[in-house]
């Protein structure tokens, strides 16, 4: 990686390092002192050290509660939808995990009857908000919601834990299925001043296959239309093909995008300049992203964004230190360690943009990339039709 494209200060990567060999070897009672020992050291490393790791409509809130971890989650709520009952349906399906992990059988038969009692009374409200071309699919999706109610009961009379994580899963790509057909349109025009760069007018679903496996991730437009479209766009011409992995911190980032040569980034072979991408965030409660300044320089401490560094393999966009608008090609996946680097509390939300989540095999592949596997080929395979190039 080139020295002008940072992530974090040398100083700070040497403490991380120590704090996350110590971690697994000690007590209790240390881990404590590490948890916020960590945790100042991030809040020192962002304003001491200058890094800067290089209405969201009422439709793209989070829930109030535990941050949420898992990134078909965080997708799903970030949907531009209005729709309350299938919010609620949502909701109450997701809140199962956090039981289902304490084996507390109660709290879950209680979110499925109410759960079950929202797709019986509020159908006709739900489907009323499905576009035309897409409401028998919505029904049909409806009816799978019901029956993966009727299997996840089951399986937890019978304390069948397996069989409800599995039902579970079910009923909530059902529910993603509803809710992406509620979309309609694209929900605020992106600054005039960008439309130069390509943008993701919805998402896409990227697999990127890498000397150590694949993984699959989901590129958010409806969140960060520029930064999406640059990366989409650079997959369908091959740039990142072959280019290696040239950061790899366990229970930290794998950075990869640094091309061949002096170059720190994609150099446009149509006005030969480097393609420089905005800083770009959307904070839940407003209508359009933040460009080209942090949340915190913008007096915004307590605002989260839409698309939060929760999830491991999430991905975002790395930049030069001193520039929040001088990205260009070089991305990373953030490896989510809760106790390291803790959700809602991490003080990286706001200063770098996410733009996607690993949805399929994430910590199974990238916990064992090291420094020098390569990307072998990142291809699109689902939702081109909505990146939209610059005329």
């Amino acid at each position: 990686m080139k020295e002008s494209i940072v992530l974090i200060p040398r100083w700070f990567d040497m403490a991380m390092a120590w704090l996350k060999r110590v971690w697994h070897d000690r007590s209790p009672q240390l881990r404590s002192v590490l948890r916020s020992v960590c945790s100042w050291a991030i809040a020192l490393g962002l304003v001491w050290g200058g890094w800067s790791l290089s209405t969201a409509p009422a439709w793209a809130a989070l829930p109030a509660g535990n941050a949420i971890t898992d990134g078909r989650a965080l997708l799903r709520y970030s949907l531009p939808i209005n729709n309350v009952p299938i919010r609620k349906i949502q909701a109450e399906v997701e809140s199962i995990a956090s039981a289902l992990r304490a084996k507390r059988w109660g709290p879950i038969a209680s979110s499925l009857k109410s759960a079950d009692r929202l797709v019986n009374t509020k159908r006709d409200a739900i489907l009323a908000s499905v576009q035309a071309d897409r409401q028998a699919d919505a029904a049909a999706q409806l009816d799978a919601i019901s029956a993966g109610i009727l299997k996840a009961t089951t399986a937890v009379e019978t304390k069948d834990k397996s069989a409800v994580w599995i039902s579970r899963r079910e009923i909530l790509d059902a529910v993603g299925v509803i809710e992406s057909a509620m979309v309609e349109g694209f929900p605020f025009e992106v600054p005039a001043a960008y439309s130069n760069l390509p943008q993701l007018k919805g998402r896409a679903t990227i697999d990127i296959e890498t000397s150590k496996g694949n993984v699959t991730v989901v590129v958010d437009g409806y969140s960060a239309p520029v930064t999406a479209g640059n990366f989409v766009d650079l997959v369908q011409r091959g740039f990142y093909d072959g280019l290696p992995f040239t950061r790899a911190e366990d229970s930290y980032v794998l950075q990869f995008g640094d091309p061949d040569g002096p170059e720190e980034g994609f150099i446009d072979p149509k006005t030969k300049q480097y393609r420089a991408i905005p800083l770009e965030i959307l904070a839940q409660g407003d209508k359009e992203p933040t460009y080209g300044i942090t949340l915190e320089d913008a007096g915004r401490y307590g605002d989260l964004p839409v698309l939060p560094f929760s999830s491991y393999g999430a991905l975002a966009m790395a930049r030069p230190e001193p520039d929040p608008d001088g990205g260009s090609s070089q991305v990373f996946f953030f490896l989510f360690e809760p106790e390291l680097t803790p959700a809602g509390a991490n003080l990286l939300d706001g200063r770098y943009a996410v733009f996607g989540y690993t949805i399929s095999n994430g910590k199974a592949v990238l916990d064992k990339i090291r420094p020098g596997d390569k990307i072998i080929k990142a291809k699109v395979i689902d939702g081109l039709e909505n990146l939209i190039q610059p005329s």
